[in-house]
């Protein structure tokens, strides 16, 4: 007994040994690794890789001569091969006064603004025709969006963070779920992984984390290719534009500028100097409407340049409330039927009205006489103010 409790003895400290030989290094590089772990990190967004060719990518200098759809603004027939292989993107990005200065909002060939909630406004940015990248903060959706969206033919891609889901008529993901659009041309980033959308802390520093959510339209366009099927066409192999109307447009004359060179209104704001009343001031030598927003100029941070427009449209629609007892109290708009509108371009104001039969439609714009108004070939801007605002210009 005594030999063997000598040889079990002798085993065990051999293996003691060898034990801490392996574990004692190891245990260094496991500290190690938890300190370089908890060091501070510069946070980065992800870097776009990929071979999807952009518009910059082509040659800028190339003829401009492809009149983009929805707009009528000239690019290159390689910029056209491009947009022609996929479909409308509309992207929610917000206007609360922290998300300022927001980011791709110049690139957009439209973009629609209403009240979300409580006087704040919000963007629908559409683009077809240009690239953006980064865009946001990227924030949820609304019945109203969905609704002008609906007119950019069959199965525009919508990207949103969420939305409002209080039952009842303001109740924008159950009208995704019966549009069918749920995780098919719907790009909700509950449902859409990283890296299509990604949190960005350092963009606007200092921020609540609501305004920090971003995307890239290469990036959604990329995974509404691949992971949905949507590309011009849909899984049926149906264009995106066949039930598609596009408004006309007209090259620019090179005329005298008119005297609406300032635009001038509020939302809920009846002084029209709060955080979210706007001013358009029209730049003469570029034609183009600069916008300042809460009395500073409104900047796109991609370009650190104002936002600049072609067209100004106020449409003016009946707002009234969901009643359906969410604190913030969500709205809704009228934006089928017919109402007013007043269209600025190069200094020019011209009084019409609108009127849209269904939410699949778009919008018809007609001056007093009846003629069908025609637009200036550039970037669109669409206000949309309750009936008995005032716009001064």
């Amino acid at each position: 007994m005594n030999k063997k409790l000598a040889v079990y003895t002798f085993v065990f400290f051999i293996s003691y040994i060898a034990g801490i030989s392996v574990v004692y290094p190891l245990g260094n590089k496991l500290k190690k690794a938890t300190k370089d772990v908890s060091s501070p990190i510069v946070y980065e967004p992800p870097i776009e890789k990929t071979n999807t060719t952009t518009q910059e990518d082509v040659n800028p200098t190339a003829p401009k001569t492809e009149p983009c759809p929805l707009n009528g603004k000239l690019y290159s027939k390689d910029q056209r091969k491009i947009w022609e292989k996929r479909r409308p993107l509309g992207i929610m990005v917000e206007n609360h006064k922290d998300s300022r200065p927001q980011s791709g909002l110049q690139n957009a060939d439209i973009i629609y603004e209403a009240v979300a909630e409580g006087g704040i406004t919000r963007f629908l940015a559409v683009y077809y025709c240009q690239d953006a990248n980064p865009v946001g903060p990227v924030r949820s959706a609304r019945v109203y969006f969905i609704q002008l969206l609906q007119a950019y033919g069959e199965n525009p891609l919508y990207a949103h963070v969420g939305g409002a889901n209080t039952p009842g008529p303001a109740d924008a993901l159950s009208l995704i779920k019966k549009l069918g659009w749920k995780l098919y041309n719907d790009l909700d980033q509950f449902s859409v992984p990283f890296p299509y959308f990604w949190r960005d802390y350092e963009r606007l520093k200092n921020r609540a984390v609501e305004h920090t959510v971003y995307t890239s339209t290469a990036k959604l366009w990329r995974f509404a290719a691949q992971k949905r099927r949507l590309t011009d066409v849909d899984k049926k192999g149906i264009r995106w534009d066949e039930s598609f109307t596009a408004w006309r447009f007209k090259d620019e004359e090179n005329n005298q500028l008119g005297d609406a060179r300032e635009i001038s209104f509020g939302f809920w704001e009846k002084n029209r100097t709060g955080n979210y009343s706007v001013v358009w001031k029209l730049n003469p030598e570029t034609r183009l409407y600069e916008r300042e927003n809460g009395g500073r100029p409104h900047i796109d941070l991609n370009r650190k340049k104002p936002l600049a427009f072609k067209t100004i449209i106020i449409l003016f629609s009946k707002e009234s409330s969901a009643n359906d007892g969410y604190p913030g109290g969500h709205l809704l708009y009228q934006l089928k039927g017919k109402g007013e509108a007043i269209i600025f371009s190069n200094g020019k104001a011209e009084e019409a009205t609108w009127s849209r039969r269904e939410y699949t439609d778009n919008f018809s714009f007609r001056a007093k006489n009846g003629k069908e108004i025609i637009f200036e070939r550039g970037k669109i801007f669409v206000e949309i103010l309750p009936i008995g605002n005032k716009v001064e210009y």
